[in-house]
Formats: structure tokens, sequence, C-alpha cells
């Protein structure tokens, strides 16, 4: 069964757009209007798949030190490291039941 905070990161990835958001912050941090060109959305649209993300926990935004409007969005690794945790954990119970179905058949197959 999936955690909350697992769930949420499958929640909010569901959209294409705060994938490709995912993915562009992966790469560095970026101003909404990188963003927002580099995704092929409005700036108000952007803005939205950014909330969602910031409440998500996905992302994090700091203001520009020389200009207090300039926000820069960076991705937050630790969402995603629970994510990768329940990952490793189905890929391991899948590779012991494939191992477990692969030596009964081996040894239905002896003569």
């Amino acid at each position: 069964m999936l955690d909350d905070s697992v769930q949420a990161v499958f929640t909010v990835l569901a959209d294409p757009t705060r994938r490709r958001v995912i993915q562009l912050l992966g790469e560095h941090p970026r101003r909404p209007g990188e963003l927002a060109q580099a995704t092929g959305t409005s700036a108000p649209v952007i803005s939205r798949h950014l909330r969602i993300l910031l409440e998500a926990g996905l992302v994090s935004d700091e203001r520009v030190a020389t200009d207090a409007r300039v926000r820069v969005f960076r991705l937050r690794p630790d969402p995603l490291v629970a994510l990768q945790a329940w990952l490793d954990q189905v890929q391991a119970h899948w590779n012991e039941q494939l191992g477990s179905f692969k030596r009964h058949v081996e040894g239905k197959a002896k003569p």
C-alpha cells in the first residue's frame, strides 16, 4: 500500500506539464518565465502548476536578493527519494516472485 507522501507524488505527477517542469528543474533552477516558455504554456498556467508542485513539496522557491519580485524554483529531492524507495520495494517483490516462478518452471522441466 502507498503511504500518503508517495500517493501525493503520483497524483501531482499525473499531469504531463508538471512532469516536464520536474524534468526541467532537475537540470537546474529556473524562473517561472523560463518554465512557461520551455513547456509551451502561459504564465498563469505555469503559475498554477508551480503552486501545486510547491504544495506537494516537490519544488521550493526563493526570491532573488537583488529583485524581490523575481522567484527561482528548484527541485526538492526528498519526495522523489520516497517515491524511489517505494519503487525499489515493488521491484524487489517482483524480482522475488519471478525468481520463484523461474525455479518452479525449471524444476518441472527436469526429466
